[in-house]
């Protein structure tokens, strides 16, 4: 073999040990120092191209481990170095959905017919007409202890005691209520049917008919007697309606929309609104409440007084205006209704009644405008002077012997209505107790329920049940109005009659055992030594 081939050889061979010894096994130390030796070989040499490969090899991996985890750490420098967003949420406060509102009636276009005054339509006012015989009755030898008095808040230090006065309307008082002091089913079943006439006979608008403001807070004391408010499940709406009409038909002054010729209507609403208050809480009610009672005061005249459309100034003392004025007057004290000179006003009308008083101590009366023994406004007198306190006063105790001669005749010809009369005698009979309740109750009672007008199966009630419904029309009279025309008051007149068991609760509490306090202490600094009340106010 020639030398040259010979060289060649060898110089490839060479060559491939020394590529070979690129692949040779070597500590990590020895390959690095390798590489870091080749790296200073010339670029041609086969050292410096292995150490170039081995930078190359050990690239891509470092680099795929590596890369990712700068990245994340730019990423996490970036996010730190970034301020937070501040995240604004826009919060709206929403009332609670309102209460659905119930639809208004249509109006309803109004009859031509003018109302007629609550006074006109009994028309019983004459002094000369009278509902007892013209004898004088030989006076008792011993009163009927006395049993019945108001349950309600403690007002006067009088056998009147008023504790939770509507506490005994709730369905299980109604019936313990009615057990004890007379009243039986047949009385419940006749109110029942009464308050359906009234809530069938109820107009669109809420009213009743006749004298809107009065015969519609007439009726809304007769629901209001039973308990039903608002909320009650089968006169829940009819009451509503009627106190909405009342509220709805007050004038900025207080005064009623539609009122009678003579303006029963202010005491009469005034009564309601008071008592629709003490049983419901309403604000709006308690409003109206307190602009009526106010012009009630207001109206009263400095003798102690009412006279018609409560014209303060006069002389004039009407006992049928007065009863309404005295009981406005003592509902809205029940209630806690805080109105300016109430107390004062409850108190003047005392000394009022009591100079419409006419008797001799021993048998005795309240006249019409003046005093009179034996007039049929004598009950009125009576109850008023228990709702104010006197009940132990001389006037009342022989007004009540006097009305011992009472009757109850639904057939007897008179030129009055004389169902007006017994709503007061029925009630003033009821707080004297005893025997004077006792024989009364078996008297009043029986015929009412006799009289009654029923309609059989007249009004849809809960379940889709049908009842009866009945209203009273006021038996013979020759005043000139007609049954219809007098319909609605004297259905509320009977009605608030069988009610009376539980309307104010009579609790047998002895006078002495009554906390003073408020007017009962004004009051008790002018009880005489035998329980007469004589005030001296505003220097009278």
């Amino acid at each position: 073999m020639p030398l040259e081939e010979e060289t060649e050889i060898v110089e490839e061979e060479a060559q491939y040990h020394d590529m070979m010894e690129l692949f040779e096994k070597l500590s990590f130390r020895e390959k690095w120092n390798k590489v870091f030796t080749g790296l200073k070989m010339p670029q041609d040499t086969g050292e410096y191209k292995w150490a170039r490969l081995q930078i190359k090899r050990l690239t891509g991996p470092a680099a795929g481990v590596i890369m990712p985890i700068l990245l994340l750490l730019l990423m996490s420098l970036i996010a730190a170095m970034t301020p937070e967003k501040k995240r604004t949420v826009n919060v709206v406060v929403m009332d609670p959905p309102p209460e659905e509102e119930l639809e208004e009636p249509p109006p309803v276009e109004e009859e031509p017919l003018e109302p007629p005054d609550p006074t006109d339509e009994v028309d019983m006012f004459n002094e000369h007409d009278v509902m007892m015989e013209d004898v004088e009755p030989t006076p008792p030898s011993e009163f009927a202890p006395q049993p019945a008095l108001f349950d309600s808040v403690a007002l006067v230090k009088s056998p009147v005691v008023m504790r939770g006065i509507y506490g005994s309307r709730s369905p299980g008082s109604r019936g313990r209520a009615r057990g004890k002091y007379g009243g039986s089913g047949m009385t419940e079943g006749a109110v029942m049917r009464a308050l359906r006439w009234l809530k069938k006979n109820q107009r669109e608008d809420g009213s009743w008919d006749e004298c809107k403001p009065a015969m519609t807070a007439l009726a809304l004391l007769t629901f209001l007697a039973h308990g039903e408010t608002p909320v009650s499940e089968e006169f829940g709406m009819t009451v509503e309606y009627a106190i909405r009409w009342l509220t709805e038909n007050q004038t900025g002054d207080g005064h009623f929309n539609g009122k009678d010729r003579h303006d029963y209507s202010q005491p009469i609403a005034a009564y309601a609104l008071c008592e629709a208050y003490g049983l419901t809480k309403v604000p709006t009610v308690l409003d109206a409440a307190k602009k009526a009672v106010t012009i009630v005061i207001k109206g009263q005249n400095a003798n102690g007084g009412f006279n018609y459309n409560l014209r303060p100034g006069g002389t004039r003392k009407d006992s049928s205006y007065m009863s309404w004025c005295t009981q406005a007057l003592k509902a809205a004290y029940m209630a806690g209704i805080d109105v300016d000179g109430l107390d004062q006003a409850m108190l003047k009308a005392i000394k009022g009644w009591k100079s419409n008083y006419g008797g001799d101590g021993s048998y005795g009366g309240f006249g019409y405008v003046g005093p009179s023994k034996k007039h049929g406004l004598s009950g009125s007198g009576a109850l008023s002077l228990m709702l104010l306190g006197a009940s132990n006063s001389k006037e009342v105790r022989s007004t009540m012997a006097s009305l011992e001669q009472a009757t109850f005749n639904w057939d007897g010809v008179g030129k009055y209505n004389k169902m007006y009369y017994w709503y007061y005698i029925t009630q003033a009979k009821f707080h004297d107790g005893g025997a004077t309740w006792t024989s009364w109750n078996k008297l009043f009672s029986p015929v009412l329920i006799k009289e009654q007008l029923v309609e059989k199966a007249a009004i849809e009630g809960p379940g889709g049940k049908m009842y009866d419904i009945g209203h009273w029309s006021p038996g013979k009279q020759t005043s000139g109005y007609t049954d219809k025309e007098t319909r609605v008051m004297n259905t509320c007149l009977s009605a608030l009659q069988l009610q009376v068991y539980y309307r104010y609760l009579p609790t047998f509490q002895k006078p002495d055992e009554v906390e003073a306090g408020g007017i009962g202490g004004l009051l008790a600094d002018g009880v005489d030594k035998d329980n007469d009340v004589d005030i001296q106010i505003d220097g009278g």
